[in-house]
């Protein structure tokens, strides 16, 4: 079989989506069913089938999607109204758009990977030894170790210096 040439190709566009919450690792087929159920209901067959989404991969907390060049807002707009996933909720959040998967994996390779932080966790923040008591996509809350006058703290990722 033989390699069709640049003029004949479709042409396709592939988009970085993260997936929130942090730690949740659906299964592709899955996610692919929730991608598609979202652009059906929102642009409806007939645009479904032009844009033809498909999931490619899903990698360290990143989804990579591809659609046809010229769709690529529609799938944008359709990823951000996909709200369940596998009998979970779920939101995918676009980090960049390209038309080759190297460069959407080098972007996600030079990008600092965020902190993971559970329940239970200890950290620093002020100078002073904390607990992670609740922690959600980016809001974590934790409470200062100690027997008296324990501060409660209500933090980002970014508000922490050490983990």
């Amino acid at each position: 079989m033989t390699v069709r040439p640049p003029t004949l190709r479709e042409n396709r566009r592939y988009v970085l989506a993260r997936i929130l919450p942090q730690g949740f690792s659906p299964d592709p087929k899955d996610l692919y069913y929730a991608i598609a159920d979202a652009v059906t209901s929102l642009w409806g067959d007939d645009a479904a089938s032009r844009i033809h989404p498909a999931v490619v991969a899903v990698e360290n907390g990143h989804v990579f999607i591809r659609c046809q060049r010229g769709f690529e807002r529609e799938l944008l707009i359709a990823l951000t109204t996909t709200a369940t996933c596998g009998g979970g909720p779920v939101a995918l959040r676009t980090v960049a758009i390209s038309g080759t998967m190297e460069s959407l994996r080098n972007r996600l390779k030079s990008s600092p990977v965020p902190p993971v932080f559970g329940p239970g966790t200890d950290a620093t923040f002020d100078q002073r030894q904390c607990t992670v008591e609740y922690c959600e996509s980016q809001k974590i809350d934790v409470v200062e170790k100690g027997f008296k006058n324990a501060a409660r703290f209500f933090l980002t990722t970014e508000d922490l210096e050490d983990h």
